[in-house]
């Protein structure tokens, strides 16, 4: 047996989807938005003092908002922490608060993405109020 055959039953990097395997891998690879990640721009000083602040990423599907928020996190040596506000209610609001809260005891911090928040009922969307706040 071929020890540099591939493997049948490990994947390889071409089972991955191409726009997976395109993705930025550095707050640097991103394109088209060195209006915010640019050293001198919000975000990029936001990462350059590591503290950030909430934020809103607006845009159509597929344009990196996501991809951002994991370079963010990645950057700044926060758990990315993703909540889909179509599958999710406040019961997991809360699991994720609790978690976070338990990593900032133990000095780690979490950067919280919550994708299509505007699908969260009002109720849903005040529960967030006093971890924002904090």
């Amino acid at each position: 047996m071929d020890p540099d055959a591939p493997s049948l039953f490990e994947p390889d990097e071409s089972s991955r989807p191409l726009a997976d395997r395109m993705r930025p891998t550095s707050l640097d690879d991103v394109v088209g938005q060195d209006h915010l990640l640019a050293a001198d721009a919000p975000i990029g000083r936001m990462v350059a003092e590591r503290r950030l602040v909430s934020m809103i990423l607006w845009g159509p599907p597929g344009c990196g908002k996501t991809t951002i928020a994991r370079l963010l996190a990645d950057a700044t040596d926060l758990v990315f922490a993703p909540l889909s506000a179509t599958f999710s209610g406040v019961g997991d609001l809360r699991k994720v608060f609790a978690a976070a809260a338990r990593r900032r005891e133990a000095g780690q911090g979490t950067l919280l993405f919550v994708d299509e928040v505007h699908r969260f009922n009002r109720a849903q969307q005040d529960s967030f109020l006093p971890y924002v706040e904090d």
